[in-house]
């Protein structure tokens, strides 16, 4: 199959269409104050993402709990690996007076993996979205969670806590997993959102990089075995390397082709499709609760 339309073989210096404008306004401003004076840890300010602005002015942000160590090491990811810290039962705490002091409509809240644990982290979870339910009870929530390893009992925590959205990142497609994302296995993932939909889960999302060396006809049998699982939300966007010890950049994918994506997974039957050069996993995140 030929992708030249498709593709862009990186140069130099990023396409223009990555190109993006540093955030103003006056909600982003406000909340930027926030963030400094409060020394509050948000994913958007520590992962430097390019839709910060918008996100904040629509009054949604991404908070990490679990530490900021991994005990995984993907290719892809810019998080530190290695041995993590003691958990910190205070956290849920702490991420819920974040929330409370930003006045944040919508919380998207991720996590490093946790292994290490018997639980992987899942009751930390668990106390986390109660904690955010007490002392916010109109925000909204979508938890980014791992795999779990695949263990039930764990993603049973996350059900029973009954977060708005549940989202689990593919990150790549089949072949490149192995790669990618090193401990992971790609059946497991699609399991785990299996599980979360016939459990209860109303709205299940995922999420896909591209330009990693993936060809058009594998991101569509990705989008197939997602619908197959009935994911509601995918979002697909530009994988960008975070340093040079991670996976270099193949491809720089075209507006059209995500454009093509987009309608390719509408006409799937995808209830809400975010495909951009800048789509990360918590764009638009507000939007995907209808």
């Amino acid at each position: 199959m030929n992708n030249d339309v498709a593709t862009v073989a990186p140069p130099k210096g990023k396409p223009k269409w990555l190109r993006v404008k540093l955030p103003t306004g006056k909600k982003y401003t406000e909340l930027r104050g926030l963030v400094d004076k409060y020394d509050l840890h948000t994913i958007c300010t520590s992962g430097s993402c390019p839709n910060m602005g918008e996100c904040w002015s629509e009054g949604t942000a991404t908070f990490m709990i679990l530490g900021n160590i991994c005990t995984r090491s993907c290719g892809f990811c810019g998080v530190k690996t290695g041995r993590p810290e003691t958990v910190d039962w205070e956290e849920p705490e702490k991420v819920a007076r974040s929330i409370k002091i930003m006045n944040i409509k919508h919380a998207v809240i991720t996590s490093v993996d946790r292994d290490d644990l018997a639980d992987g982290g899942s009751i930390i979870w668990t106390e986390t979205i109660r904690a955010i339910r007490r002392m916010n009870p109109n925000t909204t929530l979508e938890t980014l969670i791992p795999d779990f390893q695949g263990k039930t009992k764990n993603i049973d925590r996350i059900i029973e806590a009954n977060p708005e959205v549940v989202s689990h990142n593919m990150e790549t497609v089949k072949r490149l997993t192995r790669e990618v994302r090193i401990q992971a296995k790609y059946e497991q993932s699609l399991q785990v959102l299996k599980y979360l939909k016939e459990n209860g889960i109303k709205r299940t999302k995922s999420g896909i990089m591209l330009g990693l060396g993936e060809q058009e006809d594998e991101v569509i049998q990705t989008l197939k075995d997602l619908r197959a699982v009935d994911l509601d939300i995918v979002t697909i966007g530009q994988y960008l390397q975070p340093s040079k010890r991670h996976l270099p950049v193949k491809q720089f994918i075209t507006p059209d082709q995500f454009k093509k994506y987009e309608e390719i997974g509408l006409e799937m039957g995808f209830r809400h499709v975010e495909s951009g050069a800048l789509v990360r996993s918590s764009y638009k995140a507000q939007k995907h609760l209808t």
